[in-house]
């Protein structure tokens, strides 16, 4: 079973999205921001990442700008999903890492489809 961390700060972002990568058969893990995320990173490395911009202590884009210098930090497949939806945030994320981007809100249609555009499904 494949696992995902998903890192927001919404609890409300973090159960829908739990439900839904729950029903495509990934193992969760949750972060609500992106220093937790990257500590959870480090103790062990998820397949996947479905990751907000906007939150506190640590933003999504720093957070993959780390996660991305660390050992084994370049194989999970980062999907961001928040509001930020002008190119120059979509750029911005791809040139740190990401692999995907989902715009807020989502729904499992849009996440399968993305999932599956990585390899992940």
């Amino acid at each position: 079973m494949k696992s995902c961390l998903i890192v927001d700060d919404s609890k409300v972002i973090r159960m829908v999205a739990r439900r839904i990568l729950e029903a495509l058969n990934f193992e969760i893990a949750e972060a609500t921001d992106g220093q937790e995320a990257l500590d959870a990173c480090l103790a062990e490395m998820p397949d996947a990442i479905l990751l907000d911009w906007n939150m506190p202590v640590m933003d999504g884009i720093d957070f993959l700008r780390h996660l991305r210098t660390h050992e084994g930090g370049d194989a999970p497949v980062v999907v961001f999903c928040t509001t930020e939806n002008d190119m120059t945030h979509i750029v911005e994320a791809m040139k740190a890492g990401a692999n995907e981007y989902i715009m807020k809100p989502f729904d499992k249609d849009i996440i399968e489809a993305k999932f599956t555009q990585v390899g992940l499904l």
